[in-house]
């Protein structure tokens, strides 16, 4: 599989990293992620995302591969209290320190790669007692980088404050503000970009029918606007493959996060990466769409 480094942080990180929310929030068998993560080491993934909220994702990683440690970039975000279960408000200093802990003992592991900031608003983040817990973290050898994940006016101001190594950030054919107001300037400034929902939840798998999630709703809702010809020409398979080659065509990207809960997704997914990003004729004319039927006042879901 491919591998492009990620920014200053100089970690040569595979093309397409595994997200941990669905199989934490889908309640996935441990037997089923043992057998998807150690199938998608086993191919070339190297990068492993998830978050201390997203119930026992954490956990079911650090059983399935936790005795591989070496093998792979290991991701993962703080911040909420109430969703993971910890009786403090979000993004409260001791809450962070606290996670931080548990983390590592989730992941059965004494450091991880990147720690970010999952969703943080932009006033907590100028205050800067977050930023200062997580150097602390770094400092202290619980995390070699840190990083932000959000978007927006936060996520501008993540990336302009200067304190953090990576940007996390929504990008995807329904999703395209982050390829000019805030991934060029993380560029210029030598900051990792790492692109979430880059197949835009999968919207268009309901067909003509709204999807049931909410998660997927609104972009399934924008998707009716833009109306790209593709999407009714092609293939949900196919649409998904077009969706992820763009958003790993956006210049900057260098890791596109994509969860599962279902093993034998993996391999379909890695083979579609294994193409690259789409020629620079097709990422422009989707680009080209976007101009001209996005409305102004769209800006990146959360």
């Amino acid at each position: 599989m491919e591998q492009r480094v990620l920014g200053k942080t100089g970690m040569r990180v595979s093309v397409l990293g595994f997200g941990g929310s669905e199989i934490g929030f889908e309640n996935a068998p441990q037997a089923d992620v043992d057998r998807l993560l150690g199938s998608a080491l086993d191919a070339g993934l190297n990068v492993v995302d998830t978050a201390e909220c997203y119930i026992n994702s954490e956990t079911l990683i650090g059983n399935a591969i936790g005795n591989r440690r070496d093998d792979y970039f290991l991701f993962t975000k703080c911040g909420h209290g109430a969703r993971s279960g910890i009786d403090l408000p979000d993004f409260d200093p001791d809450l962070l320190r606290r996670q931080i802990d548990v983390s590592l003992k989730n992941l059965r592991t004494d450091y991880v790669d990147l720690w970010q900031l999952h969703s943080c608003d932009e006033a907590t983040l100028r205050a800067g007692d977050v930023i200062a817990v997580l150097q602390e973290a770094k400092a202290a050898g619980k995390a070699r980088f840190i990083g932000y994940s959000g978007d927006n006016e936060e996520s501008r101001y993540a990336v302009e404050c200067g304190a953090f190594d990576t940007l996390q950030t929504s990008v995807n054919i329904a999703d395209q503000r982050a390829t000019t107001y805030t991934i060029p300037l993380a560029q210029e400034r030598g900051m990792g970009v790492i692109a979430k929902r880059p197949i835009a939840n999968a919207a268009w798998w309901s067909g003509t029918e709204p999807p049931a999630s909410e998660y997927a709703r609104q972009y399934w809702d924008r998707l009716q606007v833009l109306k790209y010809e593709f999407i009714t020409a092609q293939t949900r398979e196919e649409i998904a493959g077009i969706a992820l080659r763009f958003t790993l065509a956006v210049p900057g990207v260098g890791v596109a996060i994509v969860g599962t809960r279902n093993p034998g997704r993996w391999p379909e997914n890695a083979a579609v990466a294994s193409l690259g990003g789409l020629s620079p004729e097709t990422y422009h004319a989707i680009r080209l769409h976007w101009n001209g039927a996005a409305p102004a006042d769209w800006v990146t879901l959360r």
